[in-house]
This record gives C-alpha cells, sequence and structure tokens, in this order.
C-alpha cells in the first residue's frame, strides 16, 4: 500500500517548482514504489491536486482559463468511440450481430423505444434495450450536448477544472460530447448515475477516456443517489446534466429540484430533451417549476426572461435543429440488414439516425445569463399584453427559438420567438427581406432581435400572434 499522503505533500511542493515526475517522486517516498504506482496514486489525486497528466507521464497545474468556445458542429460519431461500442455489441452477439435473430431483436427493441417515447409508456432497458438505444442515440445525444456547452463556454463560464453530475447518463452519448467537447489540458470528475443495464455500456464507453477524464458510474436512481455523498464539504458540481431522462421521471420538478441545490454558486444545470412535442413542452415545466417569478434559479438559456416577474405560460415547445451527423458503420450494418417487410426495405434510413434535434435549458443560481438584456416598458411592447397591439405596428425584443418552421419553397420563412412573458405562441414571419430585416433570418437560436416597426396579427386558425416583417420592419441583433 503506497502512502497517499506521502505523494500528496510532494506534489503539492513539486507542482509550483517543476512537471510533478512519478520517477522522481518514489524516491521520497517510504518502500521506494514503482513509479507506476506512484503514476497511479496520481491520478486519483489529480483532482483535488490540479494537476493534469501530460504525454511524457508527468503532470502539471491545470490551466486556469476558462474552456474557450468551439462553434461546435460535429458531423460525424467519433471513430474511437464507435468502434469501442461495436466491439461490445460483437462481445455480446457475435461478429455477425446485425444479422439474424440478434439483428432482429435489436431492431425491435429500436422499434419498441421509439413506440414508447411517442405514446409516454414507461421505458425499461434490459441489455438488448440498451444496445438498441446506443445504436440509434449515441450519435445524436453525443452531438446535441455540444451545442449547449457552446452557450456556456462563449461567456467563460465552462471553467477547465469540472466537476460534473450526469444523472440518468444512459448509454454515455452526452458523457462522449462531453468528452470530445473539452480540451485535453481540462480536468474532470464525472459522475455518473444510471441504474439500468445502459450502465453496462456506458462503463465500457468511459474506457476510452483520457486519463485527466476520471469516471465513476453509480448504479442508483435518481431518486434515490445522495450527491453530497461524493462532494466534498461545502462544495457543489459546476455542472449537473439532465439529458433526455426527465420524461422518465414520476416527478421531475421535485427530483430536478433537489439536484440544483448542489449546483455550485458558480455552476450550471442543464435539462436536454428530445424535440418531440411531449418531451420538449415537459422540459419547459420544468424549467419554469425550477425558474419561478419571485425567485429560484435563473434562466441563462435559450428561452431567455427579457421582462422582470414574468414567466412564460405558453405551450413552451421550441427546439434547436444542429448539423446532421453521419451514421455510423453500426447504426449502417443494422439498417441494410434483415429482410423485406410492409413498410420497410433493408438500408433504407429506418434504424439510421442522423437528425440532431433537442430541447434545452440552462439554469443558473448566480443570476448569470447568456445575454444580459432587459426590455424597457417605455419603448418596446410586451408579448403578454399583444392583444392591444394587433392591427399595429410595434417595436419589441425577442428571443429567437426556432429555426425556419415554414412549409417550403414558396412559402414566408416563419420563426418561433418569444420575450418570456407570452401566453400564446408568437411568431415572426418574413413577408419581404431586405438588408435591414434579415437579421431575423441569420440570427442563431437563442439571440436577442429588436424588432422596429413589426406589425402585429392575430393568427386565429393557429391561435398565435404573427409579427410581420417587411419592408417597413428593421431587425438586429441585440447580442
Amino acid at each position: 500500500m503506497i502512502d497517499r499522503d506521502a505523494v500528496r505533500s510532494n506534489a503539492k511542493y513539486l507542482r509550483n517548482v517543476r512537471p510533478v515526475d512519478p520517477e522522481e517522486i518514489c524516491e521520497y517516498i517510504e518502500g521506494t514504489p514503482h513509479p507506476a504506482v506512484v503514476r497511479e496514486a496520481l491520478r486519483k489525486e489529480a483532482f483535488d491536486l490540479g494537476l493534469v497528466e501530460r504525454d511524457d507521464g508527468t503532470f502539471v497545474p491545470v490551466d486556469d482559463d476558462p474552456v474557450p468556445y468551439r462553434d461546435w458542429a460535429p458531423t460525424e460519431f467519433p471513430e474511437a468511440h464507435a468502434f469501442r461500442f461495436e466491439d461490445l455489441l460483437a462481445e455480446r452477439h457475435g461478429a455477425n450481430w446485425h444479422r439474424g435473430e440478434s439483428g432482429d431483436r435489436l431492431r425491435e427493441e429500436i422499434r419498441r423505444l421509439k413506440e414508447d417515447y411517442y405514446y409516454q409508456n414507461d421505458v425499461e432497458y434490459d441489455d438488448d434495450a440498451a444496445l438498441g438505444y446506443g445504436i440509434y442515440h449515441l450519435p445524436d445525444y453525443y452531438a446535441a450536448v455540444g451545442y449547449v456547452l457552446d452557450d456556456l463556454a462563449e461567456n467563460g463560464l465552462l471553467p477547465r477544472t469540472l466537476r460534473v453530475l450526469d444523472v440518468g447518463a444512459g448509454t454515455g452519448g452526452p458523457a462522449l460530447g462531453l468528452h470530445e467537447y473539452l480540451p485535453e489540458d481540462s480536468l474532470v470528475e464525472y459522475h455518473a448515475v444510471e441504474p439500468s443495464a445502459s450502465a453496462d455500456v456506458l462503463e465500457r464507453l468511459l474506457d476510452g477516456t483520457r486519463s485527466n477524464f476520471g469516471t465513476r458510474v453509480h448504479r442508483e436512481t435518481a431518486e434515490a443517489f445522495d450527491p453530497s455523498s461524493v462532494l466534498p464539504e461545502g462544495e457543489g458540481f459546476d455542472l449537473v446534466l439532465f439529458a433526455n431522462v426527465l420524461s422518465e421521471l414520476d416527478d421531475a420538478v421535485a427530483v430536478a429540484g433537489r439536484y440544483l441545490d448542489f449546483v455550485a454558486e458558480d455552476g450550471s444545470f442543464v435539462g436536454l430533451a428530445p424535440a418531440d412535442l411531449n418531451t420538449s413542452t415537459h422540459l419547459r415545466e420544468v424549467e419554469r417549476a425550477l425558474a419561478p417569478a419571485d425567485g429560484g434559479a435563473t434562466v441563462y438559456a435559450p428561452t431567455l426572461r427579457l421582462w422582470p416577474g414574468h414567466v412564460p405560460s405558453d405551450r413552451g415547445w421550441s427546439f434547436d435543429v444542429g448539423a446532421d451527423v453521419s451514421a455510423p458503420a453500426f447504426q449502417r450494418r443494422l439498417d441494410e440488414a434483415g429482410e423485406a417487410t410492409e413498410g420497410r426495405t433493408p438500408g433504407d434510413g429506418t434504424f439510421a439516425n442522423e437528425t440532431v434535434q433537442f430541447s434545452s435549458t440552462v439554469l443558473r443560481r448566480d443570476g448569470r445569463r447568456r445575454v444580459d438584456v432587459t426590455a424597457d416598458g417605455d419603448r418596446y411592447a410586451k408579448m403578454a399584453e399583444m392583444e392591444q397591439h394587433v392591427t399595429n405596428r410595434i417595436d419589441l425584443l425577442a428571443v429567437k427559438l426556432s429555426g425556419d418552421l415554414s412549409a417550403g419553397e414558396g412559402s414566408n420563412p416563419l420563426f418561433k420567438v418569444g420575450d418570456g412573458s407570452e401566453a400564446v405562441e408568437h411568431y415572426a414571419v418574413l413577408t419581404k427581406r431586405d438588408a435591414l430585416n434579415e437579421a431575423v433570418a441569420r440570427a442563431g437560436y437563442g439571440d436577442v432581435l429588436a424588432f422596429e416597426n413589426a406589425l402585429c396579427l392575430w393568427n386565429g386558425d393557429e391561435g398565435a400572434y404573427n409579427l410581420v416583417v417587411d419592408a417597413e420592419t428593421v431587425v438586429d441583433r441585440v447580442a
């Protein structure tokens, strides 16, 4: 047994002098342990010591600078993770895992999972269900999380030394996205809470993470796990992640609220959900419960509250769209195998999921927002009072909350917008695009826009307000 206290004290002294070298430290420890044993001890102490391991095997202090903005838009799932996952499939079902009985079973599991999500049935994950879930969702969940991390990194709010709690971690898509997003010199203490058979897949994939990305999987339910059991006294998590799991909890508000209490004062709570109506609007319900008008957390992004004291009460269906991620080999193999059936031809893309669409929320306890903008009642119209502005031209501030939702060619571009006070949906309709108003089309999801002289109309067919952007309208991106 190595003297861990001696390793720590030597590392604390040397870290301020020169790179910490296990081959040097072993000379100062009783019994002169092998350098490999010292290196492993340093890895276990690295997070508390603030040390990252370099390629040459030495350890140096982690950079104090925050994680830089990435402008994340992956189009492929990393091969190293794909190979590791397919190795697991081959171990479980043989080299031809995608064919015969095992292939049929995996395809059936994916069909069942899709149906359960659509009809909001309870979802249970046995071994094959976990593998089917991984086949279909690893790539898009891997991609989705990075877009949210970009929102934090652009304001320097993602530290290089990062303590993470991933609740309902599933088979590991978000964990791998986090791993690839962060620089190699980041220092991460990653905890996953996952009680199902998905934890077996997760652990296998986490085996491929770098040494400075320390991982631990807790096979407990979100309701049963005690976050304080893995936290030093008085500290919190820099990032608490609920990715694609809130809709599976019996009382999502209560569970998420309990975990929010364990977010560090300068940390972030991130919720992700599939973009479909039920899971997306459920995410907004949780967000609004955790960030009420009279206190609680602050919505950092994307659904900013531009009017203090207001919380939106519309349906809240809003989602972002990322770049497509090419189907990895394991998706293509499963998709191309099997027999033709009614409604399916092998290779038709039924089991190749390349679309990245997701809803998200980022909550913080320090009052920070992605864009620090507040509407002025003397200058701007408020969506909560839009009824009194119908048929009038108005000025307003709004957050862009969708891509183009129009029917396509020949239709006017249509974008969902909100200001945090709306009781029904509001859409910006671009009827005449020019240099003075094209910001409504060019702006990104979550950007704040200032509209000048937009025409307010009521759309009775849709039960929503249309803000007509035409040749008389000016739209500027505020931030």
